[in-house]
């Protein structure tokens, strides 16, 4: 029997979660590092008997300890479950304009999805042959809202400052969203156009650079009006997003915040030290200030090289349903030792 009223969207597919205690897990960017010692020791200390209780309402401690470490006024910041919620909330609070919103074609695969859902008008903007976002795509046009994630996902790269504000100055009648998931790894943050600009609206995630992706923390950085319109949405939705928990470990993530600048160095050194070796393998590798590289296998397929790697348990991203990046591989950094294993085991194809 046919049902009316049935909704129909293909949904965002994230990247498989093996099990498997020997790979070498390196396909959905989650940090190379343990959460810091303070987190761990909140975790322990955390009482359970609170949570016969509802979780804040305000989020209080989290939004006081990140609004000193960003320097923002409290009342600048919204928290959620994710930035992935806090997104979602930014479209259904923003985007509600008949003109389409505007994002890359590559990039961060829910901004369509979230588009889809909550039947959002929208237009994916090619990137250059250079997997660049081009700047006066954004500058000269109409639309209802633009999403920039920066640097980009899953390309790595990271778009100057002097661009993002001239294309946030061109669009000041509508909301401007620069998703900052990757910021941590050596792009240059946005936050000092906020005292210039109301319409820009920063999200960032503990999922990336604090080493809680398993968490599900995230937040938006804005103006006090567009922080008041989210927050009327989230209170509509799911007041209650960032439980006890949750709160408890992400503020002592943000007080631990020098043991995160040491360990997403780290990150970043390796980075570019795996993304010189894979270049003298003969792979095209584009320059990247997250922690990942997208990276073009040479003289063999990025798929063969996928399943190449998986037999040795390794385990890397392939976008074979994606067109523009099937000869591409979004290979998430490690520890160094775990790097040069990988170097070590792709060099084995080429002998």
């Amino acid at each position: 029997m046919n049902m009316k009223g049935l909704r129909q969207i293909k949904p965002y597919v994230a990247g498989a979660q093996p099990q498997d205690k020997k790979m070498i897990k390196i396909n959905t960017n989650e940090n190379a590092f343990p959460p810091s010692s303070g987190v761990l020791k909140a975790l322990a200390d955390f009482d359970g008997r609170e949570l016969r209780k509802y979780s804040s309402l305000e989020n209080n401690d989290l939004r006081g300890v990140l609004a000193d470490n960003l320097a923002v006024h409290q009342d600048q910041i919204i928290v959620g479950n994710g930035s992935d919620d806090i997104l979602a909330l930014a479209f259904l609070s923003f985007f509600n304009s008949t003109d389409p919103i505007l994002f890359p074609d590559t990039t961060y695969g829910f901004y369509k999805v979230w588009a889809d859902l909550f039947r959002i008008p929208f237009e994916e903007v090619p990137l250059s042959d250079e997997f660049e976002i081009v700047t006066t795509d954004y500058v000269n046009s109409v639309n209802g809202g633009i999403v920039i994630a920066n640097p980009n996902a899953p390309t790595g790269i990271f778009k100057d400052l002097s661009e993002v504000e001239a294309i946030v100055a061109a669009n000041q009648d509508v909301v401007v969203i620069i998703d900052e998931a990757y910021i941590a790894f050596g792009g240059e943050s946005a936050l000092p156009l906020l005292e210039q600009y109301d319409n820009i609206f920063i999200t960032r995630t503990f999922s990336k650079d604090a080493a809680l992706a398993g968490l599900r923390v995230g937040y938006g950085i804005g103006s006090p009006k567009l922080i008041s319109v989210i927050n009327a949405v989230k209170n509509s939705y799911n007041p209650y997003s960032v439980d006890l928990i949750a709160e408890a470990l992400a503020t002592a993530a943000v007080v631990d915040s020098a043991y995160y600048a040491q360990v997403n160095a780290e990150i970043s050194v390796t980075r570019d030290w795996f993304s010189a070796e894979l270049r003298a393998l003969g792979f095209e590798v584009l320059p990247s200030k997250t922690n990942f590289v997208l990276t073009k296998p040479a003289s063999i397929s990025a798929r063969e090289v996928f399943e190449f790697l998986q037999a040795k348990k390794i385990y890397v991203r392939y976008f074979g349903d994606k067109a523009r990046l099937s000869d591409y591989l979004r290979i998430s950094i490690g520890t160094q030792d775990e790097m040069s294993k990988v170097i070590q085991v792709i060099g084995d194809l080429f002998e």
